[in-house]
């Protein structure tokens, strides 16, 4: 299966999605309903979560290999620092490469409250070496157009995706982000440090505001006034609410793509009615992108 770096060529338009292993058994059903109709949509690419809470996850490895070897879409597992040891990254890479998973997105990962698990690894630089010197891998990594929040300023954190890159990372997918001009101004700042890999746009639909709230604990992600404005005229409506932000991540997308960032992934939140419709109202743009990029292989 393709590795998701050769994916993401400067003409090539690209449009893929996130989606998170159930908590439990009890939502192992739905889950896979959401995958299944995810991947019917035909993305470049799934990403698969370690866990919805940061912690471990079971479900990550079934999930990954559903979505590749039965739903037929290059898959992307995600790994974290946080709950994994040397000899458990060790296995998840040995039992990724027996089911043909050859893609990882290796994080840091959000540390719970009264973080009791073992950490071989702090810092993400240090989980894309052992990946790295692994072999074999096609390795991600995420990054922070805000500025990640516990980074003192914008230069420091530059300086540690400098470090992740380094270290061997393929590719960046970004964390999310309301406002298109501070990505163009982080690209910038990238590129002049030397971050030269491919760049992924990650975009999220807000569909209820408990999800944004979520989010600024988080990240502390800026939102601008017009985002906060669909909010507040919004918010109390959830049929509207989801619609609303269907449309801001449609625009987003749009004004991206129209800039040359051809690279988009969707945090879907395991929602496929929401992917479908993202989808459907890009339909034209990503058929031009289909078109250009077979032009490009003719040359």
């Amino acid at each position: 299966m393709m590795k998701v770096a050769s994916m993401l060529g400067k003409e090539r338009i690209t449009l893929s999605f996130e989606v998170f292993p159930p908590r439990n058994r009890e939502g192992i059903e739905s889950v896979e309903q959401a995958m299944r109709e995810i991947a019917a949509l035909q993305p470049d690419f799934i990403s698969v979560t370690f866990g919805a809470t940061g912690g471990r996850s079971e479900f990550t490895l079934p999930a990954v290999t559903h979505v590749q070897n039965m739903y037929h879409v290059p898959a992307i597992a995600h790994f974290t620092c946080v709950s994994s040891t040397r000899s458990e990254v060790h296995r998840m890479m040995s039992d990724l490469r027996d089911n043909g998973i050859s893609n990882i997105l290796a994080l840091r990962g959000d540390i719970p409250e009264g973080n009791d698990y073992p950490m071989d690894y702090h810092y993400a630089y240090e989980l894309i070496e052992e990946i790295r010197s692994f072999g074999g891998f096609c390795i991600g990594a995420a990054c922070y157009p805000d500025g990640h929040p516990e980074s003192r300023n914008m230069q420091e954190d530059i300086q540690h995706l400098k470090e992740k890159v380094d270290a061997g990372v393929d590719y960046l997918i970004t964390q999310m982000f309301f406002d298109n001009n501070i990505l163009y101004n982080y690209l910038y700042r990238i590129r002049e440090k030397g971050i030269n890999v491919p760049l992924v746009a990650g975009i999220m639909p807000v569909t209820n505001v408990k999800q944004i709230k979520r989010i600024r604990q988080l990240s502390g992600t800026y939102l601008p006034m017009r985002f906060k404005a669909m909010l507040d005229r919004f918010g109390d409506n959830p049929a509207a609410m989801t619609e609303a932000g269907i449309a801001y991540a449609t625009e987003q997308i749009i004004d991206l793509i129209a800039n040359n960032v051809n690279n988009i992934h969707v945090y879907s939140m395991n929602k496929p009615g929401v992917a479908a419709r993202i989808k459907a109202n890009l339909a034209e743009i990503l058929e031009m992108g289909k078109v250009d990029d077979a032009s490009d292989l003719t040359c």
